[in-house]
């Protein structure tokens, strides 16, 4: 079993302390979330590109992958916000469309294009810190589905619910209010994302956003009622499990190719 950083072991007590707290939309999958994400790409790197991230890492003593995960969302700023999510039109649909839907590049789909670009082509040691430190939470980001979702209600911020108890809104349950009532814990939750092992996978962040979009448009996402029960999280654990996996691959698969 690998060791938890102090920062992982923060976010569990903060998650248990707050089932539904206030999330803006730029907190994808609450901080345990991003680094189970880094952490289970860190595992599926080669040799080869690990040697390469830690070299990048070196720039900042102590950093890991699983450490910087969080960075993107306590550095946020009025400039960056809109760098964690995208905006489809529910009348347009879930095929993303860059003039429609990001048109000033201020999206996260364009935000892992352009800080990808810096991680492959910079030699300046602070700007590739930097630039791993937004790819590694911007691709936990893209795979959160109400980071991809629909602007009308500020993906899932705007529609409130009871769930387990407390008061809130889709887009805090998504975060980490169904991960803190998971059968199992986080244990399981670890084990499962881990299981599947490294998947080739294409970087084509657009495409991430267009699935995470699909999910949010299934029938049955918004509940019907603004009671969440555990029935909701039956259904959705699979989908949740899914999404943490192929972030951690794709993440994965995008230093290999970023840094090759």
């Amino acid at each position: 079993m690998m060791k938890r950083s102090r920062t992982f072991y923060g976010a569990v007590a903060s998650v248990a302390m707050s089932l539904l707290g206030a999330h803006s939309s730029s907190h994808a999958w609450g901080a345990i979330g991003h680094e189970l994400i880094a952490e289970v790409a860190e595992e599926q790197l080669s040799p080869a590109t690990k040697a390469k991230v830690d070299a990048i890492l070196a720039a900042e003593p102590g950093a890991t992958m699983v450490t910087i995960a969080t960075w993107a969302d306590r550095v946020r700023s009025p400039s960056t916000a809109a760098w964690h999510y995208v905006n489809f039109t529910r009348e347009a649909g879930c095929d993303y469309d860059r003039s429609r839907d990001c048109p000033d590049g201020k999206c996260v789909v364009e935000a892992i294009k352009r800080q990808v670009e810096v991680l492959r082509t910079s030699t300046d040691p602070e700007e590739r810190l930097k630039a791993l430190k937004w790819v590694v939470h911007l691709v936990g980001d893209v795979h959160q589905p109400l980071h991809a979702a629909f602007g009308d209600d500020k993906g899932g911020n705007l529609f409130q619910i009871q769930a387990f108890g407390k008061g809130g809104n889709l887009h805090s349950l998504w975060d980490s209010g169904l991960f803190h009532n998971w059968p199992g814990g986080w244990g399981a939750i670890r084990a499962e994302v881990g299981r599947a092992g490294k998947l080739v996978a294409e970087a084509a962040p657009e495409r991430w956003a267009g699935e995470s979009c699909r999910i949010v448009s299934t029938v049955g996402f918004y509940p019907d009622g603004r009671f969440i029960d555990d029935s909701y999280l039956s259904r959705w654990q699979p989908v949740i499990t899914e999404r943490l996996r192929l972030s951690a691959s794709r993440l994965a698969s995008t230093l290999e190719d970023a840094l090759r």
